[in-house]
């Protein structure tokens, strides 16, 4: 399954919404997307939204889409 996580790439700071990022993993389950952006990464997590469909679809033809790999 692929997640869009939408992150703060600093744990310290006040999280702000205008500098919230997204990256896109492969995973097993939402909690397997979470332990590896944890284990690999010094990011803050917002939000793990799971694609699908017609989601995917338009994710991998409008955005950035590009898996990221730990």
């Amino acid at each position: 399954m692929i997640y869009k996580v939408y992150y703060q790439e600093d744990k310290i700071r006040n999280p702000k919404r205008e500098q919230t990022k997204s990256l896109y993993i492969e995973a097993d389950s939402k909690v397997d997307a979470l332990t590896a952006i944890e284990d690999h990464t010094p990011y803050n997590v917002e939000y793990i939204q799971l694609l699908e469909g017609n989601s995917l679809a338009y994710e991998q033809e409008h955005a950035d889409f590009q898996l990221v790999e730990f």
